[in-house]
């Protein structure tokens, strides 16, 4: 299994709500109409909410940290063949193309990185069924991380699933995290094929940690406060915060045959 994830910029025209908007209720449909041509088995997309856990967060690692990004759209396959093969016959072709010129409407593409990515699972719910609905009290902590200058891809990678996964799993219940995954970017030709097609410059990430967490839980004491700070700790140990950004969102699943 793979997962294309793409974090995007709206385009400088536009509003938050306009872009959401549009992303929602004119992109989505278009893409769920090319869903079997282009063998897709699952497509979300994730609408930045501004929120003051935002603020917080970035603080936590020094504030100074990249802008948060408008959204993700996060699509899966079942294998990078199976999304080639998809890509190789005329309609997948055709589907590719219209995806991409409607994008063009409502996204800065140069500036929004995509990759193809491997999930790592760290704290699994049990059914699989946590998403951060629109009217939920569930939001959907999204940080996509560059590792530090000093370490390979490979070395930051190593380190986040063997090292840092088991710290937050220790302490996942105390800070009230509901389902938390590790996403890791992987080297492969088919990324530079997709950026060229959209004119992407922006760098791709290390990967991103994603954590659902429960808005109307409590969750406040000094024990709390010491599991986020053994994160952040830790997370100096191999994420560059500089290059780094965090933000919360809210989940739209448009396509799920997974």
């Amino acid at each position: 299994m793979i997962r294309l994830v793409y974090l995007l910029r709206r385009k400088p025209d536009q509003t938050l709500q306009s872009f959401q908007q549009y992303w929602r209720e004119q992109h989505a449909p278009l893409v769920a109409g090319f869903q079997s041509s282009l063998r897709i088995l699952k497509y979300v997309q994730v609408h930045r909410v501004v929120d003051a856990m935002e603020e917080r967060a970035s603080a936590a690692r020094g504030g100074s940290m990249e802008g948060a990004y408008d959204g993700a759209a996060e699509l899966w396959w079942e294998s990078e063949d199976d999304l080639l093969a998809a890509n190789r016959t005329p309609e997948g072709r055709a589907a590719g193309a219209e995806l991409v010129a409607d994008e063009a409407r409502f996204i800065d593409l140069a500036q929004s990185p995509l990759w193809l990515a491997h999930e790592y699972p760290q704290v699994n719910p049990t059914p699989e069924n946590v998403i951060a609905r629109e009217r939920s009290g569930v939001v959907k902590l999204h940080f996509a991380l560059r590792h530090l200058p000093q370490l390979s891809r490979a070395e930051a990678q190593h380190y986040w699933r063997v090292q840092h996964g088991p710290l937050i799993r220790r302490q996942a219940e105390v800070a009230g995290i509901l389902c938390y995954r590790q996403v890791h970017r992987y080297e492969t030709p088919l990324e530079a094929a997709l950026r060229e097609a959209r004119g992407t410059v922006a760098e791709p990430y290390t990967g991103h940690a994603e954590a659902w967490f429960d808005r109307t839980a409590n969750r406040s004491g000094d024990e709390v406060r010491a599991a986020g700070r053994r994160a952040v700790e830790d997370e100096r140990n191999f994420i560059d915060f500089t290059r780094s950004t965090i933000w919360f969102g809210k989940e739209h699943v448009i396509v799920d045959r997974m």
